[in-house]
C-alpha cells in the first residue's frame, strides 16, 4: 500500500507544529517531522506531543531520508527557518533561509514532489510599495526588505518565481507571506512570541503591560497597525493547499485587517476578565527608523485561487487562544 507521506520541515516549531497537528486529523496521511527539538525543559516537544507523527528527523540527515522515502511523498512543507530578524548573524540566515530552501526546491522539482513554504511580510519592507503579493518577477524584485531576514526570504521568492518561469519547479509550489501570527506552541520563541503571549503572564495577574509610543505623527501610542493572523487560520489554509494541487505562485497570508497593538492588548485583557492596563513607552532608537507602522495582507489572489473560508476576528482569535490555551494549565495544542 502507498503511503502518503507530509513531510514537515521546522515542524516542531510554532507554525509548523501548527499544521502538523492539522494534517495528523487526516488518518490517510503520514505527517513526518524535520526539527531540532533543543533542551527539554524549553518544552518544544510539547508542541507535538498531542497528535500522531509517523517519524522524526534530524535536519541533517533530510536529503537523505527524502531519497529513501522519496517514492511516498505527496508533499514538503518546509516551516523551517532562522526567524528572527533581529539576528546577527547574516551566513546563519542566508544558508538556512536561501541556500537550504533552494537546495530543497531542487530536489522537488527533480523528483517531481510538490512544495509549500515560508515566506515572510518582512518582504514588503517599510511597506512603500504597498502590500499587493504580486508574483511576477519584476515585482517580487522591486521589494526592499529592511533586514537581513526579510532579504533571504525576498531572494527566495524570486528563485522560486525564476524557477517557475522555466519550467524548472515541483508541479506545485506555494510561497506564503506570512503577517503577524499568534496562536499556541509559540511558547519557545522568547522574544519573537507574539504581544499577546509576551503580554499574557502580566495580564493573567491584573497587571499593568507596556506599549511602543508612537513616534509618527497620525499614529496613536499603541496604534501602530499589524495584521494579526491566528494560526488556526495558517494550518487550515496549508491544509487546503495539500488538497489543491493545482494552486500554485507565492501568495498573502494574514487576516486582511490591520488592528493596533493596543486592539490587540485590550482583547487579551477582555478575554482574562481583567481591566486593560496599559502603559506606554518610548520605542528605542534603534529600532525607530526601521520599524513598520502599518500591514495589512491583500488577500484577494488567495481568494480568487480558490480559498473562500472567512478568517478569524482578532477578537475572537484572541478569545480562543487566552481561554484554550493560555489560560489552561497544559497551553500546548
Amino acid at each position: 500500500m502507498t503511503r502518503r507521506i507530509i513531510f514537515v520541515t521546522g515542524g516542531a516549531g510554532f507554525i509548523g507544529s501548527n499544521i502538523a497537528a492539522k494534517l495528523a486529523e487526516d488518518a490517510s496521511l503520514d505527517v513526518v517531522i524535520c526539527d531540532w527539538l533543543h533542551e527539554a525543559e524549553l518544552g518544544k516537544w510539547r508542541n507535538i506531543a498531542k497528535h500522531p507523527i509517523s517519524d522524526f528527523v534530524a535536519p541533517e540527515a533530510m536529503f537523505d531520508w527524502l531519497e529513501a522515502h522519496r517514492g511516498d511523498i505527496e508533499c514538503v512543507i518546509h516551516m523551517g527557518a532562522v526567524s528572527s530578524t533581529t539576528e546577527p548573524d547574516a551566513d546563519k540566515i542566508i544558508h538556512s533561509n536561501f541556500s537550504l530552501s533552494r537546495d530543497l526546491f531542487l530536489w522537488c522539482a527533480h523528483h517531481q514532489r510538490r512544495l509549500i513554504y515560508a515566506s515572510s511580510a518582512a518582504t514588503y519592507g517599510d511597506g512603500a510599495l504597498g502590500f499587493d503579493d504580486q508574483d511576477d518577477l519584476a515585482s517580487l524584485a522591486a521589494l526592499r526588505p529592511l533586514n537581513t531576514y526579510g532579504w533571504s526570504k525576498a531572494l527566495f521568492d524570486q528563485f522560486a518565481a525564476r524557477q517557475a518561469a522555466r519550467d524548472a519547479a515541483p508541479p506545485q509550489w506555494v510561497g506564503l507571506k506570512f503577517f503577524n501570527v499568534y496562536g499556541p506552541n509559540e511558547e519557545h520563541k522568547d522574544a519573537m512570541k507574539s504581544v499577546a503571549s509576551q503580554i499574557w503572564p502580566k495580564v493573567r495577574e491584573g497587571q499593568e503591560i507596556q506599549l511602543f509610543k508612537s513616534h509618527r505623527e497620525g499614529y496613536e501610542d499603541g496604534g501602530q497597525l499589524r495584521d494579526f493572523v491566528y494560526v488556526r487560520d495558517v494550518a487550515d489554509i496549508v491544509a487546503w493547499l495539500v488538497h489543491s494541487p493545482q494552486v500554485s505562485g507565492v501568495y498573502n497570508l494574514g487576516s486582511g485587517k490591520a488592528r493596533s497593538f493596543a486592539d490587540m492588548a485590550q482583547a487579551v485583557f477582555k478575554a482574562a476578565g481583567q481591566p486593560a492596563r496599559i502603559d506606554y513607552v518610548p520605542m528605542p532608537p534603534a529600532i525607530r527608523d526601521k520599524y513598520q507602522y502599518f500591514t495589512e495582507a491583500r488577500m484577494g489572489r488567495l481568494q480568487a485561487a480558490g480559498y473562500n473560508q472567512p478568517m478569524t476576528a482578532l477578537e475572537d482569535g484572541i478569545t480562543d487562544y487566552v481561554q484554550r490555551y493560555l489560560a489552561q494549565p497544559d497551553p500546548y495544542r
